[in-house]
């Protein structure tokens, strides 16, 4: 029988994500953020594979993006860090305890993993180094991975706990305290990356919450410019 209380939002589900817990909170934008980390990361792992080493102009690209990647996703760890489990730890639960943890675990293993790719892209922007080449590749592989695991775990158990421990008011409190506010020339980047691929019928959800509007015309404004530069950034994939 589902749990299912009928006014709760209809949770967003998108390709590669593994669960979308039902509870009062709408993870909308949440889900959104994890489709394009893991997006993302499939398309450096192929891409290192197969950009040829001499490509510097190309590899400048593809450091400039994973830039990019690593601070949205930096600062996406930090508000969970700072704001949200925090907001848990005082359930006063074994199993609640383990799960924070063990979230605060892999977020120490991810970011020395996406430092180390950083130097790699910047090596490979300035000279054509095959080894080089060969060694991003097994970092970005074991990004990938340990990413995927993280994001995993946390749409499984992590916001299942989210959503039975808070209500949409302890929500909107973490982000007021904890979001930092989107600027223009901020917004003019992460908008259309967050938005590739992701298909239109969840954008017109995304696009249709509070404050929607405004990212909705940032998205027409760039995505096509953002195409096009996505495709010379992964032109070899």
């Amino acid at each position: 029988m589902s749990t299912t209380h009928p006014s709760w939002p209809r949770q967003l589900r998108l390709p590669g994500q593994v669960a979308a817990p039902d509870g009062p909170i709408d993870m909308r934008m949440m889900y959104v953020m994890h489709h394009a980390f893991r997006r993302d990361l499939d398309l450096f792992s192929a891409a290192v594979r197969t950009t040829p080493a001499t490509e510097r102009a190309t590899w400048s690209l593809l450091g400039e993006r994973w830039d990019l990647f690593a601070e949205v996703l930096h600062e996406h760890h930090t508000v969970e860090d700072d704001g949200v489990w925090p907001a848990l730890a005082g359930v006063g639960s074994v199993e609640v305890a383990a799960t924070l943890a063990a979230m605060e675990a892999e977020h120490a293993e991810i970011d020395p993993l996406l430092e180390g790719c950083a130097a790699g892209f910047r090596r490979l922007a300035a000279h054509a180094d095959e080894d080089a080449r060969a060694a991003l590749a097994v970092r970005v592989c074991a990004a990938r991975e340990s990413l995927r695991r993280h994001l995993a775990h946390e749409e499984t158990e992590a916001i299942t706990i989210i959503q039975r421990v808070l209500t949409p008011e302890d929500w909107e409190r973490i982000e007021a305290e904890h979001v930092p506010p989107v600027r223009l020339r901020k917004a003019l980047r992460v908008v259309p990356w967050a938005a590739y691929g992701v298909p239109r019928e969840a954008l017109d959800r995304v696009f249709s919450q509070p404050g929607g509007g405004g990212f909705r015309a940032i998205w027409r404004l760039t995505r096509r410019r953002f195409a096009r530069r996505h495709a010379r950034t992964f032109r070899f994939v």
